[in-house]
């Protein structure tokens, strides 16, 4: 049938088409599955057609349940997650379209979300895998049309903890880096935008060999995104995505508070930097204090967190 996928193709098409078997012995439709294990139709039709995200665990137990496969779909599921993915970031990049917090490390680059048409050119420019200027463009224009997401009034927070190597590796020219730090600091004028540097002095850290993208969609899910130099994991398992939150937790905690943060954004961009030194819990209170009262009076926990009441949500 035209639907149906080849089983022989990889892990994820074996578990698809295992997957529109059952269901349709069942007698069942797409939406029915659906609608029976709590996940929209399309997330039933991905998972038959082996595209978007991998099957989860606890998916694969709830559908093993409902169609009496007798744990056959969670046998399949750890194979198929450790298969290679070939289009990785392309359902991180959807998600990312509909959340409503955004939290971020980022280890060597600006986010994309609030690069600069300059530095993104530079940044895409370096890749070895582009075929020709109109490549580029297209690229650079994916990349420049996700930017409005950062206005979205239904994102509600979007955190960004940046290695301080990001500030000081040179992309383009000099005044583009300016450009780019002064992009930053311009957003983070926006209530709901955080920025912490975390500096050379706090040493040795997890992630430190890639960088991290933490998502929280409207519906309460939310997901974590690993992504190094042509290679990413998306994992939406709780589990995974709870240590994940509080590895995340820990950066922003080692990172220099908002205010400080910025202040060396803005000593870098003129000139005048010095190496950032870790401030004492003392100076990190009164400086988080003081970051409350210019963004008006916002409840922050320690580790950075929003009290009850807030709408972050790690």
């Amino acid at each position: 049938m035209a639907n149906e996928i080849d089983p022989s193709d990889s892990m994820g098409a074996l578990y698809g088409s295992r997957l529109r078997r059952y269901r349709l012995e069942a007698g069942w439709t797409q939406g029915d599955l659906g609608f029976r294990a709590h996940v929209v139709q399309s997330r039933i039709n991905q998972l038959e057609r082996a595209t978007g995200a991998k099957p989860t665990l606890e998916l694969s137990k709830k559908l093993d349940k409902l169609l009496n496969t007798d744990g056959l779909l969670e046998e399949l599921t750890p194979h198929v997650r450790r298969e290679a993915f070939p289009d990785w970031a392309q359902e991180h990049l959807k998600q990312e379209g509909r959340a409503t917090a955004i939290q971020v490390y980022m280890a060597r680059t600006f986010h994309g979300l609030l690069q600069t048409r300059e530095y993104a050119h530079a940044l895409l420019s370096l890749s070895p895998t582009l075929t020709s200027e109109e490549h580029l463009q297209k690229r650079l224009t994916g990349r420049m049309g996700r930017q409005p997401k950062l206005k979205d009034p239904k994102l509600r927070e979007f955190w960004m903890v940046l290695d301080e190597a990001v500030l000081m590796r040179p992309v383009g020219s000099p005044a583009i880096m300016r450009g780019q730090m002064a992009r930053v600091l311009e957003a983070a004028q926006d209530p709901h935008v955080t920025v912490q540097v975390l500096p050379f002095a706090a040493g040795g850290h997890w992630p430190m060999e890639c960088s991290l993208m933490m998502l929280t969609l409207p519906d309460g899910d939310a997901s974590a995104y690993k992504e190094a130099d042509e290679f990413g994991h998306l994992t939406e398992e709780n589990d995974e995505v709870q240590a994940y939150g509080k590895g995340y937790d820990r950066l922003r905690a080692m990172a220099l508070p908002p205010e400080q943060s910025l202040d060396l954004i803005q000593s870098v961009m003129e000139g005048t930097y010095r190496a950032a030194r870790v401030p004492s819990r003392f100076q990190r209170r009164r400086l988080a204090e003081k970051q409350l009262q210019r963004h008006g009076g916002r409840l922050v926990r320690r580790g950075g967190r929003r009290l009850p009441g807030g709408d972050a949500r790690a």
